[in-house]
């Protein structure tokens, strides 16, 4: 493989015998390796960064952009109080590169941080593009590079090759569950008379389109959603005995309805926070749109990800409030994702056990979520900075949400491993809170506080190349 001319081996054992101390590479331009490559080619390393498309394609992505967002186009809450906004501060204060992206190319989404996700990719993909150290490469990594540092973030559409040399090298086999994206349509195709324009409990200005159901009209698209018929599994897919297993943060909706009647109207078309004017009640349900870009041209149905069959899938969702003239710009669809049995594989600082210098970021770690996954790419280039140093990668502290992702990661047990997003729930309890205090505050003022009082105790090395 091109790519690796600055790296030396010893031909019997294959092990390094010298490589250049300012010289990394990474695998995969998603969300992770996009983070991973930025951060070390500002340190002052020299990045061979790999991405396979467009010369290789996913059943998932649909340009060959650095970072593009696949599902939805939200990383989450900005409220301070929130698990998203608290990481959002802790990636804020360790530098990321890509949230400052993200920041800048905001479209409104009430209390939460959406993006125009075209403008996003465009922005990171020029960024790396013209950055002087990096190599940004459009070619297929068929097999785990042996030299080190390395950073693996290829992503749970890992290509079939580089799987296959991951099975080879961890002894383990990958573990697969199945994700779902959602729909996305035309806002001019929408029915405005039929559609109130609001943010859940007024947070934020009216920056969703909401589709209010009455009882009935939700029971009938229930029935007609569960008899709708799905796109069948493809034939690697079928054959696991473990397929179909779907990831439980990204179900489809069909999946989610058949598990009870008012299982969506209690998940993603739950009704709380919202009135419609024109009655001033509450609906019995509601489906949310989404900006996917600034003009409000493109909207996407939050929640909905589907595998139902494209033709009834359309004629499925035109039968809500407001969307019978709908014009679908993409359409749901399913695909497998794989991931790491990382407790069994990796430490906290997302370190290959048995192999120092090696890393992996994102999705194939078992970080769930946007956010989980550029702060995978930032932590694993930390510890690529640690290790060129002669130091050992350290974990964050287990009192920030990113630490306590981390070492979930690396220390849940192995049999039951399961992706996780970032959640207060992982986190120690704040010692000392008198009752009725606000624990979620609690949390981020602890967050803030560790973090700071870790940095100024562990500063980060920067790259010889740079000092």
């Amino acid at each position: 493989m091109r790519g690796l001319d600055f790296f030396r081996f010893d031909a019997a054992t294959g092990t390094p015998l010298a490589h250049s101390t300012d010289s990394v590479i990474v695998v995969g331009a998603g969300l992770a390796g996009a983070e991973a490559a930025w951060q070390l080619a500002d340190a002052g390393l020299r990045v061979t960064l790999f991405e396979m498309r467009p010369a290789r394609t996913t059943p998932a992505h649909r340009t060959a952009q650095a970072a593009e967002l696949v599902c939805s186009n939200s990383l989450g809450s900005r409220l301070p109080d929130r698990a998203a906004g608290v990481l959002q501060a802790e990636m804020r204060a360790l530098g990321s590169r890509l949230l400052a992206v993200a920041e800048r190319h905001a479209v409104p989404a009430g209390s939460a941080l959406a993006v125009d996700r075209d403008r996003f990719a465009a922005d990171v993909t020029a960024a790396l593009a013209s950055h002087p150290n990096v190599d940004f490469r459009r070619e297929e990594v068929l097999a785990v590079p042996d030299a080190t540092p390395c950073v693996i973030a290829s992503g749970p559409l890992t290509s079939e090759a580089l799987a296959a040399d991951l099975q080879r090298l961890t002894g383990e086999e990958h573990l697969a569950f199945f994700d779902a994206i959602a729909p996305v349509v035309t806002g001019d195709s929408l029915d405005r008379e039929m559609i109130f324009a609001a943010a859940r409990w007024d947070l934020g200005g009216p920056d969703y389109l909401n589709l209010p159901l009455s009882k009935e009209e939700y029971e009938r698209f229930v029935d007609a959603l569960l008899a709708a018929p799905a796109h069948p599994l493809k034939e690697f897919e079928a054959a696991d005995p473990r397929a179909p297993r779907f990831f439980e943060r990204c179900l489809p909706v069909e999946v989610l309805a058949a598990r009870g009647r008012d299982a969506l109207r209690f998940g993603p078309l739950r009704p709380v926070g919202l009135r419609n004017p024109r009655t001033g009640h509450r609906p019995w349900a509601v489906v949310q749109l989404r900006r996917e870009d600034a003009g409000g041209r493109l909207w996407n149905l939050v929640g909905f990800q589907t595998n139902v069959r494209h033709g009834d899938q359309e004629r499925l969702l035109r039968t809500l409030p407001g969307m019978q003239r709908a014009d679908f710009v993409r359409l749901g669809s399913m695909h497998r994702n794989t991931f790491l049995n990382a407790p069994r594989l990796l430490t906290a600082g997302l370190e290959f056990r048995a192999r120092p210098g090696l890393f992996f970021a994102g999705q194939i770690t078992g970080m769930e979520g946007y956010l989980g996954n550029v702060a995978s790419g930032l932590l694993a280039a930390h510890g690529v900075l640690r290790r060129l140093a002669g130091e050992d990668p350290v974990a964050l502290p287990r009192t920030t949400l990113l630490g306590a992702l981390a070492h979930h990661i690396a220390e849940s047990p192995s049999t039951s491993f399961q992706p996780m997003k970032a959640e207060f729930g992982l986190l120690p309890p704040c010692a000392g809170l008198p009752r009725g205090a606000d624990r979620a505050a609690a949390h981020a003022a602890r967050s803030a506080a560790d973090l700071a009082e870790f940095q100024a105790a562990r500063p980060l090395p920067l790259a010889a190349a740079a000092r």
